[in-house]
């Protein structure tokens, strides 16, 4: 017997990037996998399973800026 990995919109923030792992069918849309703002998705894509969070960002937020300052 397989797990089915529901989860809800709920658990993520609406301004939160997420991975679509799969093709997502909708009557007005169809969304490809990559890299979406939870907002922007729609619900089917949550309670389907097909949404991940992205791994947190590795190193401090000073090592991200921009370094063209540097230059």
């Amino acid at each position: 017997m397989a797990l089915e990995r529901r989860l809800s919109r709920a658990m993520f923030e609406a301004t939160e990037m997420v991975e679509l792992r799969q093709i997502c069918f909708t009557p007005g849309r169809v969304f490809e996998p990559g890299k979406y703002i939870t907002g922007d998705l729609p619900d089917v894509a949550f309670t389907m399973g097909l949404v991940e969070k992205l791994p947190p960002v590795r190193g401090n937020s000073e090592d991200v800026a921009d370094t063209t300052e540097e230059e």
